[in-house]
């Protein structure tokens, strides 16, 4: 049995620091016999275990962090969402495509709300939508694009020129942007805190519980620093670290990603940060940088990225700070509170992999930056595989499945290779 690893952030997530503290369920301890295991207590765990007790209300689930929940890389995100999938281009077939996907989009999405509704969960959702900037000029026809696909597709938008970024996010770094309606903002730590402190009481979670090596025989035997849990389903939803246990080596990529946040400002800096209460910024190029207005007096940003290691933490200072400081020079004065590293899972094709990896064993990974309800609608829907019920072809025909990505060392060779084009191409959207 192969011994595994797990992310060992060198940061406090941010998100998680910024709520009061949490006390995590136990480790496990001893031996335990159980009908399924789902290892990860991130939003893809989290939902499968859920969607497990409902179809198995009789079954004993057992769901193992490797870390405590809030710090691991559900948490670690910019906290966007939707229920809506925006076509990729204005063709009839796209839009099409995109119909069925937002269906399912709104699938996971309304489960999510309704957990937050029935628990009270207070993970401060609010439906404030986003806008995509553009501060190149081929950033403004990436965005006027996407504004005639809006407008093909009666999508609700509002186009909004410097002036008017500047009075709504208080930053006149951008020609053009697109508000885009019927998104949500939420604090993603909260979230998947809330979510796993209201799984069923059929759904056993432990915490700071790696599962070191694993191995099938009749049953799959998993084994943790301090006892051994035997199942006979288990679920891999551990994204990018699905591939330390063996499986989907040529499908997924881990790639980490950085975030800052300030700290709380006076009421003379904050003016700089707009006249909306709530508002989130996506770039035009998917290496640009991500911005967040969070409460009265904060701001978030989010950019640079690195392949399989963390970078160390003077270098992500140094590039989210110049990031910051482009957007807002009149805040040069205003510290990082906050800064961490997260990951994410990509694919060659945009594609999630998902679904049977090996005998009884199930894996979801490959969320491609939205995890939050994508993660959500496929651990759900896996556990509805798992126990055979409903029908998975539509959705497998609609998102597409992972596609091969070449091994060590034409992989990194790669990233680096398309990494430093695509920065060229970004050019001032990072």
């Amino acid at each position: 049995m192969a011994r595994l690893t797990y992310p060992n952030y060198s940061s406090h997530c941010g998100w998680n620091a910024m709520l009061p503290a949490r006390e995590a369920r136990a480790a496990l301890e001893g031996d335990i016999r159980v009908r399924y295991a789902v290892i990860g207590a991130g939003y893809t765990g989290v939902a499968a275990a859920w969607r497990l007790a409902e179809l198995d209300p009789t079954a004993e689930i057992v769901l193992l962090e490797s870390g405590s929940v809030g710090e691991g890389s559900s948490a670690r995100n910019s906290g966007f969402l939707g229920r809506r999938v925006m076509p990729k281009d204005a063709s009839d077939d796209m839009a099409a495509k995109a119909q069925i996907l937002s269906r399912y989009q709104a699938e996971g999405f309304d489960w999510l709300k309704d957990r937050i509704d029935a628990h009270g969960i207070d993970c401060q959702l609010k439906r404030t939508g986003y806008i995509r900037t553009a501060a190149t000029e081929r950033g403004r026809a990436v965005v006027e694009a996407a504004r005639d696909i809006a407008r093909k597709n009666a999508i609700p938008h509002e186009v909004l020129s410097r002036l008017d970024l500047e009075r709504r996010i208080g930053t006149a770094y951008y020609t053009i942007g697109l508000h885009l309606e019927d998104n949500y903002l939420l604090q993603p730590a909260a979230l998947i805190r809330g979510l796993a402190d209201a799984l069923p009481s059929q759904v056993t979670l432990h915490e700071n519980t790696p599962v070191l090596a694993m191995r099938h025989d009749d049953k799959w035997r998993l084994e943790t620093p301090n006892g051994v849990v035997t199942a006979d389903k288990v679920v891999l939803a551990t994204n990018g670290f699905i591939t330390k246990f063996g499986y989907l080596k040529s499908r997924l990529v881990t790639i980490y990603t950085y975030a800052a946040v300030t700290a709380a400002m006076p009421d003379a800096d904050s003016r700089w940060a707009g006249a909306d209460a709530d508002w989130g910024v996506l770039p035009s190029h998917r290496l640009g940088t991500t911005l967040r207005r969070i409460g009265d007096n904060r701001l978030m940003v989010r950019s640079l990225y690195s392949y399989e290691d963390e970078l160390d933490e003077p270098r992500v200072i140094r590039a989210l700070r110049t990031r910051f400081e482009r957007r807002w020079p009149a805040l040069r004065h205003v510290p990082f509170e906050y800064v961490w590293g997260g990951t994410t899972a990509l694919t060659m094709n945009g594609s999630p992999w998902w679904g049977r990896v090996d005998e009884d064993l199930y894996a979801s990974g490959g969320c491609n930056g939205g995890g939050i309800v994508k993660g959500t609608l496929l651990g759900k829907h896996m556990a509805e595989m798992m126990t055979g019920h409903g029908d998975q072809s539509e959705l497998f025909a609609s998102l597409g499945l992972a596609n091969w990505i070449a091994p060590e060392p034409f992989r990194a060779m790669g990233f680096r290779v398309i990494s430093a084009y695509e920065r060229h191409r970004a050019g001032l959207e990072m």
